[in-house]
């Protein structure tokens, strides 16, 4: 709702790298005409809808937030790898301190 159409050209142009050349607002009422079990009316919140309109031959397509699984040149997975990463970064901290001569890490000034 404070997005304005200046904010969401903005946002389009700069997030999606889309020429943005009209950009039109309103504002949608919820509507109040159910009632709880105190008969009292319950309204669903406003919100807001934007009409864009892009510029002449431009498309707009959803970038894809499921990727497929691609393989490192390892032949494992991007995510494994990463996974291994992580794995050895935590065995690295949990590992003890051999200038604390056996002195447990919970125990520090």
């Amino acid at each position: 709702m404070e997005m304005t159409r200046v904010d969401l050209k903005n946002y389009l142009e700069r997030i999606y790298s889309v020429p943005v050349a009209a950009v039109r607002t309103r504002v949608q009422h919820g509507s109040n005409r159910k009632r709880d079990n105190r008969n009292v009316r319950v309204k669903k919140p406003d919100y807001k809808v934007a009409y864009v309109q892009l510029a002449h031959g431009q498309t707009f397509t959803f970038p894809d937030l499921f990727p497929e699984k691609r393989l490192s040149p390892e032949g494992a997975s991007v995510e494994e790898s990463v996974q291994k990463e992580l794995q050895e970064g935590q065995q690295q901290r949990e590992s003890r301190d051999p200038r604390r001569g056996g002195v447990p890490e919970w125990f520090g000034l």
